[in-house]
């Protein structure tokens, strides 16, 4: 476990609570403010601001770079003369190529007497062994032309969802999507299934299950207006397993598209393409969404109050907790990752009981308990799988 992956499980832990906060406060602007697709809109077009920041730190980086060659070559030319150097390079090429012919005539004679057919193991790890290819500018923008409209459907369906019901039942719902993660992962070839994997999902489900009939309850619930709140919390409850199940596409694309440890593309500058074509071409999308009934008749806010809030969650809410979410991502796994959401189900009951005065069955506490548990088993399948021989 690097340190890259240790960071990782830090930013899930920040993003939870991130994301839990954020959840509060959508909710409560849609008390004054019911647009939830303004709010996604905003939200996921201010991530274009990190466009200049990536291509900022791009330029300060090559400048280093050049800076620093420059005062090796320098260095060189004053401490080597130039035939030594020539001379040495030459004697140390042919002691790495004796050694080379050693080591691969050491594994042809291992593989001969083991019966093994003579295929040389450097083809096999090349692609291991292989740095991956840099990205161009314009592959990175292809890939965030790719998936921003799944981002945004993702975040627009979450929205909607906590317009229709509570915050508790939303994140519920949303930690669903470790089952979809784990399939489509194993389906693409990003992920493989282990018994340890799917054991960890399963837990986790189960407790979902059992926050799900767990019962809730606070002192201010109104009996008023039953049945069109049955309603308009089914239709919540569709759009969060909707936006669970995107969720886990998104996830496991984004891995595939910026490698291990971010070799092949730099999640800065692809969520910023990624909000640069949200702006652009996804905000006619409000017209059709009102005009089949889901999305209300689009309002400007109408107090200075409610815009600096919107602004401030889009800041906070999107773009700050979604690039540490896609950094988590990429620095963990996609299972981990969407599993640690998953955490948001514990966080958010807490904050349902001190904000809303929300009390809580033992069936749901003991689900939220489950949901951790799968979190830890997700974190040590690897471990798991190796100490049971799996």
């Amino acid at each position: 476990m690097g340190w890259r992956y240790k960071a990782g499980l830090v930013l899930i832990a920040a993003v939870v609570i991130l994301w839990v906060s954020s959840a509060e406060v959508t909710q409560g602007i849609f008390v004054d403010y019911k647009q939830p697709f303004a709010v996604t809109y905003l939200g996921a077009s201010l991530m274009v601001i990190y466009l200049p920041i990536a291509f900022l730190k791009d330029c300060m980086w090559n400048l280093i770079k050049k800076h620093s060659r420059k005062v090796s070559d320098l260095k060189n030319n004053v401490c080597h003369d130039p035939l030594e150097f020539i001379e040495g390079q030459k004697i140390l090429e042919m002691e790495i190529q004796k050694s080379f012919n050693r080591k691969n005539s050491e594994i042809n004679l291992l593989e001969h007497e083991e019966g093994m057919p003579l295929v040389s193991r450097t083809q096999d790890d090349g692609s291991i062994i292989k740095p991956g290819k840099e990205m161009t500018t314009k592959d990175i923008a292809t890939y965030g032309f790719y998936i921003a409209p799944l981002w945004f459907v993702t975040e627009y369906l979450s929205n909607a969802a906590l317009a229709r019901t509570s915050v508790a039942s939303t994140t519920v719902l949303s930690s669903t999507s470790g089952l979809f993660t784990l399939f489509i992962g194993a389906l693409l070839g990003n992920d493989s299934l282990t018994v340890a994997k799917v054991t960890a999902v399963l837990v986790s489900m189960a407790g979902v299950v059992m926050t799900t009939f767990g019962k809730t309850w606070a002192t201010d619930d109104s009996e008023v207006n039953t049945s069109s709140t049955s309603e308009r919390t089914l239709i919540g409850d569709l759009f969060g397993l909707m936006s669970a199940m995107t969720y886990g596409l998104f996830t496991v694309l984004l891995k595939k598209f910026c490698g291990e440890e971010e070799e092949k593309v730099d999640v800065q500058k692809l969520f910023g393409y990624v909000g640069l074509f949200t702006l652009v071409t996804l905000w006619w999308l409000v017209w059709p969404l009102t005009a089949v009934g889901i999305e209300p008749k689009f309002t400007v806010p109408h107090s200075v109050k409610v815009d600096e809030v919107v602004l401030a969650n889009g800041l906070v809410g999107s773009v700050l907790s979604d690039y540490i979410w896609a950094l988590s991502v990429v620095w963990t796994t996609p299972l981990v990752a969407t599993l640690g959401m998953s955490l948001t189900i514990p966080v958010a009951m807490l904050a349902d009981m001190v904000i809303h005065g929300r009390h809580y069955s033992a069936v749901y506490i003991l689900g939220s308990i489950q949901v951790f548990a799968g979190f830890v088993i997700a974190n040590l399948s690897d471990r798991l799988s190796k100490f049971l021989g799996l």
